[in-house]
């Protein structure tokens, strides 16, 4: 299909609060640095160069040989740079999660925004419709999954508004959605009638449904999909243009992909958001194209994202302290995973192997690093970190991983930092 090309976010300079850039960078344009590592401070959350450009071309080729549409989700990063090289990879629109977070997508140019979630605040409801009154060229597209939640988006919008909406579709135990087919059926009725709405189709999200890859799981999310394809069929009378079907996380896309396969003459939308920079932790374990299922290095996802942080103490044997933190880096889906050891921040890495140390908590500032345990690496009563070396942590889902920083420093191959991606958080 033929996409508007959208306008390039502005960039900005690096300025004396982005966390960890040295004061050399201060007033240097994000998108033109040219500085090594060692010039950093810990600790540090970095992108990599060459991983994110082979995730992007992987995903693309992936979603291209399926027949399928790609609008990720913007909330993964909130980094309006990285959206329009998804983009540009090929993508056709960017999902947000929040009205605000699709005023932020709308302001940086991208050309359709979908809201994989209930648009139901007023203020919001008609900021959206004026932005979108004054740029025909831009489309909005969110969900509802009652009756009353089209009921309060028509008492907000002006008469006017051309606000598309698909309707959602749940499961018993998932999150949002209606639960059965006739109430969603039923939902899209009133969102085709309505004078200010414009059913587009049926939304999904089957990644709240299960955890991890088990048979129990892949039967659950599977089950599913295909509900969600037939239920593309049951309303395709009642939209007016090409139906939407939209689902996928970044966990289940390949299930997605399979119940839509046969589908003819839809949208058919994943909306997949941590591929860019894929991770060392969750993904890893469960993403259809991880290097771990079998998948050829070249056509497997590859973490992009990564921490550096320096022991600051060594308190007793077998235990160092990280000065990062809670602040710095994601917990919530597991904690980091020490990869490499350094004398310094961008010395030479020495690979450690797998479970000589493990991170046993964080704290706001600090991570605990611990070995000497059975199996470990570690001699009794030595130190295999030393204080004011640097490990490098791999880090598990990026959805939290970006919010914690402004700006964050971008590597290439030789260990140098070619430029800043803004976070708007």
């Amino acid at each position: 299909m033929t996409t508007t090309q959208p306008t390039p976010p502005t960039t900005r300079t690096v300025t004396a609060d982005d966390k960890s850039f040295p004061a050399v960078l201060v007033g240097r344009d994000v998108a033109d640095l040219d500085a090594p590592l060692a010039e950093f401070s810990t600790p540090l959350f970095v992108l990599d160069r060459e991983a994110m450009d082979h995730n992007l071309a992987t995903m693309a080729a992936w979603t291209s040989a399926r027949g399928l549409e790609l609008m990720p989700h913007g909330k993964t990063t909130m980094a309006p740079t990285l959206w329009h090289r998804q983009l540009a990879a090929g993508a056709t629109g960017i999902t947000a999660a929040t009205p605000w977070q699709a005023s932020v997508a709308l302001r940086a140019g991208i050309p359709t925004v979908q809201i994989a979630n209930m648009c139901l605040d007023p203020g919001q409801l008609r900021q959206l419709a004026a932005h979108l009154a004054a740029h025909t060229e831009q489309e909005v597209v969110c969900w509802a999954d009652s009756l009353a939640a089209v009921g309060l988006m028509e008492q907000s919008l002006p008469a006017d508004a051309r606000l598309g909406v698909l309707v959602e579709l749940g499961a018993d135990g998932g999150r949002t959605g209606a639960r059965r087919e006739d109430e969603a059926v039923a939902i899209a009725e009133r969102i085709a009638a309505s004078p200010v709405l414009a059913l587009r189709g049926v939304a999904g999200y089957e990644g709240a449904l299960a955890h991890d890859r088990s048979p129990g799981s892949l039967a659950t999310v599977g089950a599913y999909c295909r509900r969600l394809a037939a239920l593309v069929e049951q309303v395709r009378p009642l939209v007016d243009g090409t139906p939407w079907v939209t689902a996928g996380g970044s966990a289940y896309f390949d299930l997605v992909a399979e119940a839509f396969a046969g589908l003819q003459d839809v949208r058919a939308i994943l909306r997949s958001g941590a591929y860019i920079v894929h991770d060392s932790g969750f993904y890893r374990g469960i993403s259809p194209l991880d290097a771990t299922r079998g998948v050829a290095p070249e056509e497997a996802l590859r973490p992009a994202m990564r921490a550096y942080a320096r022991v600051v103490s060594q308190p007793e044997p077998g235990l160092g302290l990280l000065d990062a933190g809670k602040r710095d880096v994601p917990f919530d889906e597991g904690l980091p995973t020490v990869l490499a050891v350094a004398d310094e921040l961008g010395g030479q890495e020495r690979a450690v192997e797998p479970g000589a140390f493990e991170v046993t908590a964080l704290n706001d500032q600090h991570t605990f690093v611990r070995w000497g345990a059975a199996g470990t690496a570690g001699v009794e009563g030595a130190a295999p970190l030393a204080v004011g070396q640097v490990v490098t942590l791999g880090l598990s889902h990026p959805c939290t991983a970006f919010d914690k920083w402004r700006l964050v420093p971008v590597v290439d191959g030789s260990g140098t930092v070619v430029e800043g991606v803004a976070t708007t958080f």
